[in-house]
């Protein structure tokens, strides 16, 4: 049977009762004073310093002692000749209360400036360092760790309200949306160079040894307290060391986000759209006519809001339309000529012969050759990708540009998937013809191509033809 520590009954029931506003500030008045080493105090202390903690009201001398007495029944403070000081107990109900008030006050960041820290301080412990330093720089290290984990949980839960969220106002939510999006992009953004680097300097510790010099330098024989720096390290192993690392889980997390906050953006736009009300159009472009200052600026006006520009003669075309595109704007294309006689009178200085059928067998011939050039060159890059079998990326190494282009985005799309329970991504080409099977591995992989050097974490691939 699972057991947990026990917790006295009576250790919150101060913030139950009628009084437990005076209650808690009273306690406040001891934790305040316990943390300045002052242990005692007398009901004439208690009653000068509650203002001091916000305690705004005049308190009768039978109210305070009423509350000092109902403390002291709880086991939160002990009394001698009128004098109470914080019990043991008391103690951790004053960190309970300011515990709960900041966890509500708070909200949770993933920081990658945390993450440096732990890598840094990883590193510090690897070099020659006394006993007292070692104590120092461990505690700093578990310090970090439990920001790192702390703000993740508080982000996650941040993020999950607000994802459920269906009733936000639009404009709140898109800053909050914006600002959510840019933080978990630039977190991920380098991640996986860092929990690479982390991990190395945590394989390359010994903790046994760490731990036995940090009890060295701090003094102490307390079996416990090793116990509890090798509980400590074992989370820091399942964040960056297991298989796989919860540190991947919050990427996959983070990545999984991205794309539900902006659905869910989508969706309150729809709900919010409001029906085209062309009366209402027609209002507010009569606002904008009235703030025109000329003449011109009222032209300018209509024939933005009508289209109604001069004529373009859209039946006259150039010699060779496919030349230009099709969805190219009218002013970006070479002009045509115009007959001064077509604006007088409409129509043409003279009608011709029926021009002759244009001849456009070089022009198919060239487009085919064209073609079939980009399929031998596609055909001969899904050759180079194909692999024999599992094989790690580092070593690839005889890739042309345009080979390697299709091998990252081949890549891209994998890890853009969910893995499955072993771990392993699968993605294929838009026209189906390629699948590729990605597995994270360790160590880093550097790749040289005609137009320069990409490095990043390896990774196993097996990619087949379908």
């Amino acid at each position: 049977m699972t057991t947990f520590p026990p917790v006295p009954a009576d250790l919150f029931r101060f913030t139950t009762t009628d009084q437990a506003e005076l209650h808690t500030a009273v306690l406040r008045v001891f934790g305040v004073a316990n943390e300045r080493l002052q242990t005692v105090l007398t009901p004439d202390d208690v009653q000068q310093r509650l203002r001091q903690v916000g305690w705004s009201e005049q308190v009768a001398d039978d109210e305070l002692n009423a509350s000092l007495t109902a403390l002291r029944s709880w086991g939160l403070l002990d009394a001698s000749q009128h004098r109470y000081g914080l019990t043991k107990p008391g103690e951790a109900a004053y960190a309970g209360i300011q515990h709960a008030t900041s966890t509500m006050a708070s909200t949770g960041s993933l920081q990658t400036a945390v993450l440096d820290a732990i890598e840094n301080h990883l590193k510090e412990l690897q070099e020659p360092l006394n006993d007292h330093q070692t104590f120092t720089k461990l505690r700093e290290l578990e310090g970090h760790l439990e920001a790192l984990q702390t703000g993740t949980t508080r982000f996650n839960a941040d993020l999950q309200r607000l994802l459920r969220d269906d009733q936000a106002d639009l404009a709140t939510f898109q800053d909050v949306k914006r600002t959510t999006v840019t933080h978990l992009r630039d977190f991920i953004a380098d991640l996986d160079a860092r929990k690479h680097k982390i991990r190395a300097a945590v394989q390359a510790i010994d903790p046994a040894e760490l731990h036995e010099r940090a009890r060295n330098g701090a003094g102490l024989v307390q079996d416990q307290w090793l116990q509890q720096r090798k509980e400590q390290w074992r989370t820091l192993q399942a964040w960056f060391s297991d298989n796989p690392p919860r540190v991947e889980e919050l990427q996959d997390v983070s990545r999984k986000a991205i794309v539900q906050l902006l659905r869910v953006l989508d969706r309150i736009s729809e709900q919010r759209k409001k029906p085209t009300n062309t009366a209402a159009d027609f209002r507010s472009l009569a606002k904008w006519f009235a703030r025109t200052e000329t003449e011109d600026e009222a032209h300018e006006l209509f024939n933005a809001a009508f289209g109604m520009w001069p004529a373009r003669h859209a039946h006259l075309a150039h010699a060779d339309g496919e030349l230009l595109p099709s969805g190219e704007a009218w002013h970006n294309t070479p002009p045509v000529p115009v007959s001064p006689q077509l604006r007088a009178t409409g129509k043409q200085e003279h009608i011709g012969a029926t021009g002759k059928v244009r001849n456009v067998d070089e022009v198919r011939r060239n487009r085919r050759e064209q073609a079939e050039k980009e399929r031998a060159e596609l055909e001969h890059a899904w050759s180079l990708i194909q692999t024999d079998g599992a094989i790690r990326i580092s070593t690839l190494t005889n890739l042309d540009h345009d080979t390697f282009h299709r091998l990252i985005d081949l890549v891209g799309r994998a890890l853009g998937s969910d893995p499955d329970s072993t771990g392993t991504r699968t993605a294929g080409t838009s026209d189906g013809r390629m699948q590729i099977n990605l597995r994270n591995a360790r160590g880093w992989a550097t790749m040289t191509t005609q137009k320069g050097t990409l490095s990043g974490p390896d990774y196993v691939i097996d990619v087949q033809s379908r």
